[in-house]
């Protein structure tokens, strides 16, 4: 029996594991061990490897803080006055809490950097306020996995950071071509949204008041700053983003510890609604007690300790196929598409189905060193091809088998896996909307970069 067909085997078996419900971590693992002994390397090899990528991943040390971040502001009460505030301005629409949740997971986002934490933390605040107010669970839970696509798009982002490493390209000019291009993901998944909600008549409205807008605006005030100094540090160089994610860890820490010793001291009720709470109070949130730090970072290394393992062990993955010469086929192919168009779209297709079956830092490891140079040898702007590349790799969070964000909504709504799946067709049409939208449009991607 020839390698290769030990190989295939081996793939068939480990996707038959997969169907039965073995974790994606053990699939990807039985997989690179069984090719690892077909091809003669040593399991000390890839031990080695697997430590390799944190050893040499500076920028991989932000993962943990930005997850530690969300669950920070979420504890604190700063996620839901997002919430809040995102409510104020789209519950008066047919599935304005739904839409509102969309909405968050981007101001979310443009704080954790994270799709899994957006995912977490939003779908586990808003999805039973959801479910009460009258929208089919499946569907709520399929929204938080949704909005959490835009994690690695919104700046800050750690997977652009990655893909600035690897391509040799500025990271802050990555971070700023992302925000067109993220706001137009919350903003088409937001009508697909509403299209929906308005054929099965699910949410509660509510009145659109100035007041209402105006107040939530002003009781988010914590993360708006929040989002304001992460952004700020980082696009004017006053530290790395990893110095970012400890920086914002710091602040929301304080935050959150001294909102509690105002609220208790004043004997502030956070059960109010916007309505009875006055301007002083909107000023505070609930926050944390010193000695509930502890359990939210110990959660938050229990959601690093699921991804971390992905991470490395794909990138293992990607050794053994380069070793099996995937990569040379996969850039022969391409570059025989020939023209403009034929390029990007064929380049578009391998991110979309790589994307199905790997994390997304994997496949800007394995895809991006290939597909770029050759989308830049017919004209395409490295700039616009990485955001177009990312943006297709963040559908796969919602596509199967893979599909991150379904495992981690799954996790924190109770809602089963393959019980989601239906819900997302609609935010799945819309996102590759959105993509062929920014592939055919680069200025959508260069428009807020200043040399340009």
């Amino acid at each position: 029996m020839t390698d290769g067909t030990i190989i295939t085997l081996i793939s068939v078996g480990v996707t038959f594991l997969f169907m039965l419900g073995v974790p994606v971590l053990l699939v990807i693992a039985y997989w690179v061990i069984g090719c690892s002994f077909v091809l003669g390397l040593t399991l000390d090899n890839m031990g080695a490897e697997l430590l390799n990528v944190f050893n040499k991943g500076f920028a991989l040390l932000a993962m943990p803080l930005f997850i530690l971040t969300g669950d920070l502001i979420n504890k604190s009460g700063i996620a839901r006055r997002l919430s809040d505030f995102a409510y104020a301005c789209l519950g008066w629409l047919r599935g304005g809490l739904a839409m509102a949740s969309l909405g968050a997971c981007g101001l979310f986002a443009a704080i954790s950097g994270s799709n899994s934490a957006t995912t977490a933390t939003i779908g586990s605040m808003l999805h039973p306020e959801m479910v009460k107010g009258g929208y089919d669970e499946r569907f709520s839970a399929a929204t938080a996995a949704a909005g959490g696509t835009v994690g690695i798009i919104i700046p800050p982002s750690i997977i652009f950071i990655v893909y600035g490493f690897l391509m040799n390209l500025p990271i802050s000019d990555l971070f700023v071509a992302g925000i067109l291009p993220g706001a137009l993901m919350v903003i088409g998944m937001q009508v697909a949204c509403w299209i929906i909600c308005r054929i099965n008549g699910w949410g509660y409205l509510i009145p659109l008041q100035v007041n209402r807008v105006l107040k939530t605006a002003f009781g988010a005030w914590l993360g708006f700053f929040a989002i304001g100094l992460v952004l700020w540090g980082i696009y004017t160089g006053k530290f790395s983003p990893t110095e970012a994610a400890g920086v914002t860890v710091g602040f929301c820490i304080i935050a959150g510890v001294v909102s509690w010793i105002i609220t208790s001291a004043l004997g502030l009720k956070s059960e109010k609604t916007w309505k009875e709470k006055s301007y002083p109070e909107m000023l505070v949130v609930d926050g944390f007690t010193p000695w509930q730090i502890p359990s939210i970072t110990m959660r938050s290394a229990e959601i690093t300790g699921i991804l971390a393992p992905l991470i490395a062990i794909s990138v293992v993955m990607q050794q053994i196929l380069s070793l099996l010469g995937a990569q040379a086929v996969i850039g022969d192919f391409v570059t025989a598409m020939g023209g403009y168009y034929a390029v990007l779209f064929t380049a578009m297709v391998i991110v979309f189905f790589s994307g199905m079956v790997l994390e997304s830092l994997p496949v800007t490891i394995i895809l991006a060193p290939i597909l770029a140079p050759i989308a830049a040898s017919v004209g395409v702007d490295p700039i616009h091809f990485s955001v177009i590349f990312l943006v297709g790799a963040s559908i796969g969070f919602i596509t199967p088998p893979y599909g991150l964000n379904l495992y981690v909504a799954s996790g924190v709504t109770g809602v089963p896996y393959f019980r989601l799946l239906r819900y997302t067709v609609p935010y799945l049409i819309a996102l590759i909307s959105v993509w062929i939208l920014v592939a055919l449009t680069p200025d959508l991607a260069l428009f807020l970069l200043p040399e340009r």
